[in-house]
């Protein structure tokens, strides 16, 4: 028999492994499969339950949490067993497409499944603790039926029952934070260019960091007021910036595709007659690309 509060964990990579030891230590069953069996072993000495089959891991609890590479991953493992999904509550916590997900919510539904999709905001280390956040979208019924459960993993922001919300969020969220360190990278190796060592850099760096959050409230207004006044600073002027920025990349012999692309939307605002206009105009051209890749 299925208990209502007992989860089962298929994935089991550092966020997986972080989950299953979360639900344990909150006293909630837990059922873990893993392609290799092995990683399981660890887990299996702290309380969790390892079936032989995939099939039986579905079978031990309605709600399923998935934490694979991607949904992909999913397809793989779970269409061979595809009738022990009926009645299911799949909870997809892997990275893909909003497209994907939307695709995958149709093709558990035709196997008798619920998906809720999920994006855990924290890595592994933080799972469980009071700075995990997790994305949700799918049926409010169905997330708030579970959402005890999955709140000890991290604190449910529910985001609506488009499917796609929560993989736009996470992936929105990815976006700033891939892309930020990707700059902090290329700005380090500019000044390495010039023997500064990355040591020396780091303040200055982790306190334009900190400083950038001020420009969020305006620029945020900005966007969804389609407004933006270039009383401070035009893209005309900080369009020039970028060009030095990319001038000074390729001089150090660096890469310069990351300036090259900031470049391209001054290029492209400036183009589109935005030259008087705020920085916060590359949103127009951005949101409706000149021309196709």
């Amino acid at each position: 028999m299925n208990d209502a509060q007992g989860v089962t964990v298929i994935g089991l990579g550092p966020m997986g492994q972080a989950m299953v030891r979360t639900f344990l230590a909150n006293d909630r069953p837990t059922t873990v499969w893993n392609r290799t069996p092995a990683r399981a072993a660890p887990l299996v000495a702290e309380g969790a339950v390892q079936p032989a089959t995939l099939a039986e891991a579905l079978h031990a609890n309605d709600l399923v949490i998935l934490s694979l590479t991607d949904y992909q991953a999913m397809y793989d493992l779970l269409d061979p067993v595809g009738d022990a999904l009926a009645g299911k509550v799949v909870v997809n916590l892997s990275s893909d497409t909003p497209r994907r997900s939307r695709e995958a919510a149709t093709w558990l539904a035709d196997r008798k499944a619920t998906l809720l999709v999920g994006g855990i905001m924290v890595p592994a280390p933080l799972v469980g603790t009071d700075a995990a956040y997790v994305f949700y979208s799918g049926p409010r019924p169905t997330f708030d039926v579970h959402e005890p459960t999955l709140r000890l993993i991290g604190k449910p922001d529910y985001r609506g029952e488009d499917h796609a919300l929560a993989q736009v969020f996470y992936q929105a969220q990815l976006d700033i934070f891939l892309t930020s360190l990707s700059a902090y990278l290329h700005a380090t190796a500019l000044l390495k260019s010039a023997g500064v060592p990355a040591t020396t850099f780091r303040p200055y760096a982790a306190a334009l960091f900190n400083d950038m959050a001020s420009y969020l409230d305006q620029a945020a207004e900005s966007v969804d007021q389609a407004h933006h006044p270039g009383d401070l600073a035009t893209v005309l002027m900080m369009g020039a910036t970028a060009d030095h920025v990319a001038t000074a990349s390729k001089d150090a012999g660096i890469d310069t595709a990351l300036p090259n692309a900031v470049k391209s939307h001054y290029d492209n605002a400036i183009a589109a007659g935005h030259s008087t206009n705020s920085w916060t105009s590359l949103y127009e051209v951005i949101s409706t690309p000149p021309f196709s890749p």
